[in-house]
């Protein structure tokens, strides 16, 4: 069968061949035959046989075998190492074109790799961090100082509970010592399903969050800035109804010029000043004008009245108060006149009245520039110019200790002093001029005459209550004179006494006379202190000053009540 095939194919082999040596040994063989040319006596084929033993073929081929494994061994293994050494360079060119900044940590907490994103964020390099404990390197404390203990930290806990945590607000160390804002996600991860540690994802969100901060500082500032243009026009609604006589500093004795030259000095300056006087010579009048012509005359000035009222309601009222602070509430913000002057001024009318510890809180704003509402926790920044005003002698008010000689210090930087009607009595032509003017022009009524024997009778009057009493009394006179003639009722100042009214006056006198026109009023309006037709807006003076001279004088209701059979 073998020889056929050899025939027919020209070639053949076979393993199942046994041949048996001459010791009767059987010996497994592999024949293989192939046909040569023919014999050209016999014209027969002539066949090669080859033949090996099995045992010494098996031997060979597992040699080859062997030798062309180690080789495809040595192959493949550079293959595998060339396909995972690109792969490993395609992931880590992925991780470095992340703009996110990404490392990883064992679970010791060491840094296993980084990339380019977080080493440009943090400034650190792949020698400071890879190998070492990360969290001691870059997320180490708090920004308030305090210590970021590790187990209190998101990266451990995410590995440490294996669970994926995410912070929003956090910081991370630059090298330069200085931190970034964060904003992260850390998850944990797995080898063969044993955890390796932890992978961490990050944003520098330092510069979002400043703007954040800016945008919520300037929703605030609109709320706060709203809230108060609202109670600032609040405020000046109440000041166009009280309809204030005049604006300006009128008259042209010497007094009153050497009045204008400091103004034009001290006006464009944010100089304190303090302004002393008596009542109704105009301490009002120089404030609004110093402010008129000021820096600061495109913001208000706010008048703030140191009345009889208690400590906590003047505290209040200047300084502004927080409420529902402590209920957890969102606190309702009320401004006070201090507040509501910033970038404007701030007139204090009889500073002298301030209650002791008020002074203090006011001179510390003065020394700081900043306030604190009552009931508040935050300090606010202040841009006021403080001008106070005192009809009592200031000095003499801090001899006495009843009012504090720093803030006296603080507030006499420019002192300006307002001189009595009776020692400039040039102006009072003029002032019953403009008054007359300004009185008829509200009441829609024709000005009258001035007669000169009028007018020497205004003149030669002492006006205990300086301009406040001269506008009063203009007024009166503009509704009571129906012809063409001013007709002016001094009332106990009329006849002999005011023709021969002294230049000057001693104390006692003046006493007598402010004394006088107190009378005369109360008699006017039937002993009615206060209110729209009362003594006090007679004489233009505050209920509570009228009230407190009634008591200091001792005035009794005998001496002004009408009795039977009086006009």
């Amino acid at each position: 069968m073998f020889l056929d095939e050899v025939a027919h194919r020209g070639t053949a082999w076979t393993r199942k061949t046994v041949l048996i040596s001459q010791n009767g040994l059987r010996v497994e063989c592999e024949i293989r035959a192939q046909m040569n040319a023919h014999d050209n006596d016999t014209h027969r084929p002539l066949v090669t046989l080859l033949i090996l033993e099995l045992n010494e073929l098996s031997q060979h081929e597992k040699q080859v075998e062997t030798d062309q494994l180690q080789r495809d061994g040595i192959v493949g293994w550079k293959h595998a190492e060339e396909f995972f050494a690109e792969l490993e360079l395609q992931n880590q060119l992925i991780l470095n074109a992340a703009g996110e900044g990404i490392y990883g940590v064992n679970t010791q907490g060491q840094a296993t790799f980084v990339n380019r994103a977080a080493q440009e964020m943090l400034g650190w390099t792949l020698e400071d961090l890879v190998g070492n404990v990360i969290h001691d390197i870059i997320h180490h404390h708090h920004t308030d100082g305090s210590v970021h203990h590790a187990h209190d930290c998101p990266i451990y806990k995410s590995f440490r509970f294996e669970k994926v945590m995410r912070v929003d607000d956090d910081v991370f160390w630059k090298k330069d010592g200085k931190p970034i804002q964060v904003e992260y996600v850390s998850t944990p991860i797995y080898n063969q399903k044993v955890l390796a540690g932890a992978v961490i994802v990050f944003r520098d969100v330092t510069e979002r969050k400043i703007n954040e901060k800016r945008l919520i500082d300037a929703m605030n500032e609109v709320a706060d800035l709203r809230d108060r243009l609202e109670q600032e026009n609040a405020y000046l609604q109440l000041e166009i109804t009280k309809e204030r006589a005049h604006q300006d500093v009128i008259g042209r004795s010497l007094s009153i010029q050497q009045l204008h030259a400091k103004i034009d000095l001290v006006a464009p300056t944010s100089a304190p000043v303090l302004i002393t006087g008596e009542t109704g010579t105009g301490k009002s009048i120089v404030a609004n004008a110093i402010h008129k012509n000021s820096l600061r005359k495109g913001r208000p000035l706010i008048r703030f009245k140191s009345g009889s009222i208690s400590r906590t309601a003047i505290e209040a009222e200047l300084f502004g108060r927080s409420e529902n602070a402590a209920t957890g509430e969102k606190p309702q913000m009320i401004s006070g006149a201090i507040e509501l002057a910033h970038g404007g001024t701030l007139y204090i009318e009889n500073v002298c009245e301030l209650p002791l510890e008020i002074q203090n809180k006011l001179l510390g704003v003065l020394q700081d520039g900043r306030f604190k509402r009552i009931g508040d926790t935050q300090f606010k920044n202040l841009d006021v110019r403080i001008i106070a005003a005192s009809t009592s002698n200031v000095e003499r008010e801090v001899s006495a200790g009843r009012f504090s000689e720093e803030l006296f210090l603080a507030l006499n930087v420019f002192p300006v002093s307002c001189i009595p009607l009776r020692n400039r009595k040039d102006d009072i032509p003029d002032l019953v001029t403009h008054l007359l003017s300004v009185a008829c022009e509200r009441l829609n009524r024709h000005v009258p005459k001035v007669t000169e024997r009028t007018m020497r009778m205004l003149t030669e009057y002492a006006w205990p209550g300086n301009v406040k009493e001269l506008r009063n009394v203009i007024e009166r006179a503009a509704i009571v004179s129906r012809g063409e003639k001013l007709i002016v009722e001094l009332g106990s100042a009329t006849g002999p006494r005011a023709h021969i009214a002294k230049t000057v006056r001693t104390e006692h006198e003046m006493q007598l006379e402010i004394r006088a026109n107190i009378v005369s009023a109360l008699k006017e309006t039937l002993g009615k202190v206060s209110g729209k037709n009362g003594a006090a807006a007679l004489l233009g003076v505050e209920p509570t000053t009228l009230y407190s001279r009634i008591k200091k004088l001792e005035i009794e209701k005998r001496e002004w009540q009408q009795l039977d059979g009086e006009p």
